[in-house]
């Protein structure tokens, strides 16, 4: 077994645990013991540092992964990350200065709707100075092929100790404004721990000397920031922006369909993780036939697995929501539905995005960051506004699908690669022909019995179909192990 379907698999387990604790947290824990104004809160909060993360760190994250492997010295190395380390402090403190001296105007103009905002507003900077920091050093684990630890901070620790603090509020240990508080303290425990697994790792000679290359480095850095500032505005401008445009409530109900539709990406998390830097490295050695393998091989295991979740998760959904048993949030169904779209579209790219990354074309991202930047806040202040929450996931899905297919067609043109061949339409095939079969196909039991029924269902016949079309050889290599495990 490879080292990157190896690693995949094991950060596929971690972040299933993660989203299993906090699909835990999120559909009963939040929803039950702490007032919607303040799950909305904690989500803006969070959505908003994730906005402000990528210019902060300068993104640095993105430019270790890029530029570690083409130093061949530790010398080069160290003087590499000692950059790294240093120049996102350049942008924080400045940040910082500017914050404290216009800081009631900010919070004013952000708590304009909704007053409860307001005392909390200096934490958006505290928590994306923790989270862009803990993505550096993950960075820095990555291209050493050390993803498994890093990965379970990012899912799991955070998720365990929000668990933890939800409970602690139900108990009545804690208020509900030192919950908001406590998860600040959270985000900067966890940057710590990556921070000394990072130097564990790998401990660098720090060094005030620039690397050789500091001009291509800092322009990288600097389309990036752009790029990764605008990815961030795609996947949270709509929590940002629901606030500001609707009762902060909403944004419960919105994240709480965000969240489910959100699992269909694990696939595609865990495997990033190991493939950015491969991809970066193949890249950099300007072997275009590994790149194209590697293309094509996670585009269809991704659509493989993540279809089955899209399957299971919208075939089960009046059924969960009623588990929930939170009328008001059935507001998200469609949320659901909607997002799962964007999700499979993003599956379908494979490693589409880490090959643009680090190619030599890296500089169309920054165009194309921008354009989808402006082209959602655009669409979402309208749609926002005509359709509430369903509004904000249909201006996601339309700028997702536009794009996709324009960095699609790009490296189609640029690189001659593409991930699509027939086994991509034998998988869209059995993904509609069991979502028909099974879409009117209701139970009247409990809801968790329906639930479990129709997911039995579900996998056994989409398994089977899986495996008889022999969509993925990797994915039918490993249902036969596991076969003949069990035969054994």
């Amino acid at each position: 077994m490879g080292i990157v379907f190896k690693q995949s698999l094991i950060n596929t387990l971690v972040i299933f645990l993660g989203f299993a604790i906090g699909g835990i947290n999120v559909l009963f824990l939040f929803t039950h013991f702490l007032q919607d104004d303040y799950f909305g809160l904690v989500t803006f909060l969070l959505s908003t540092a994730n906005i402000l993360l990528p210019l902060l760190v300068f993104g640095m994250q993105h430019t270790i992964i890029k530029f570690f492997s083409s130093y061949n010295s530790k010398k080069e190395q160290d003087e590499f990350l000692s950059v790294a380390l240093f120049i996102p402090l350049l942008i924080i403190i400045p940040t910082a200065l500017v914050g404290i001296l216009a800081y009631e105007e900010l919070t004013e103009w952000l708590s304009v709707k909704n007053k409860l905002i307001k005392n909390y507003t200096y934490l958006i900077f505290i928590i994306a100075i923790f989270m862009g920091y803990f993505e550096l050093f993950y960075a820095w684990s990555k291209v050493h092929l050390k993803s498994v630890f890093g990965n379970f901070l990012k899912e799991v620790f955070a998720r365990i100790s929000t668990f933890v603090l939800l409970f602690s509020v139900y108990f009545g240990w804690i208020t509900e404004e030192q919950f908001i508080y406590a998860i600040a303290v959270v985000y900067g425990v966890r940057m710590l721990l990556m921070k000394l697994y990072a130097f564990y790792i790998y401990f660098p000679k720090l060094s005030f000397k620039l690397p050789s290359n500091i001009k291509s480095v800092l322009s990288f850095s600097i389309y990036i920031i752009v790029a990764g500032s605008a990815t961030g505005i795609l996947l949270e401008i709509d929590k940002f922006m629901i606030p500001r445009m609707e009762k902060i409530v909403e944004v419960a109900y919105y994240s709480v369909g965000i969240y489910i539709a959100s699992v269909i990406a694990i696939p595609s998390r865990a495997m990033q993780q190991i493939t950015s830097p491969i991809t970066a490295k193949e890249m950099n050695g300007n072997n275009i036939v590994e790149v194209e393998k590697l293309y094509k091989q996670s585009s269809i295991n991704l659509l493989v697995v993540g279809g089955l979740l899209f399957l299971l998760i919208n075939l089960n959904i009046t059924d969960l929501y009623a588990v929930i048993n939170k009328p008001q949030f059935t507001k998200g169904i469609a949320v659901v539905f909607i997002i799962s779209i964007v999700k499979l579209m993003e599956l379908a790219l494979g490693t589409g995005n880490a090959i643009l990354t680090n190619s030599k074309y890296y500089k169309v991202i920054f165009y194309l960051s921008i354009a989808m930047a402006i082209s959602v806040i655009i669409l979402n202040r309208w749609l926002i506004t005509l359709m509430g929450i369903n509004g904000a996931a249909i201006a996601t899905l339309i700028v997702v699908i536009v794009y996709s297919m324009i960095k699609l067609l790009y490296i189609k043109m640029k690189l001659k690669i593409q991930p699509f061949n027939k086994q991509t339409f034998k998988i869209i095939g059995v993904l509609s022909i069991i979502f028909g079969s099974f879409y009117f196909w209701n139970f009247s039991f409990h809801p968790l019995v329906n639930i479990l029924i129709k997911t039995v269902l579900i996998s056994v016949s989409y398994i089977l179909l899986v495996k008889k079309l022999a969509i993925s050889a990797e994915i039918s290599t490993l249902l036969n192990i596991n076969v003949k495990n069990k035969n054994e």
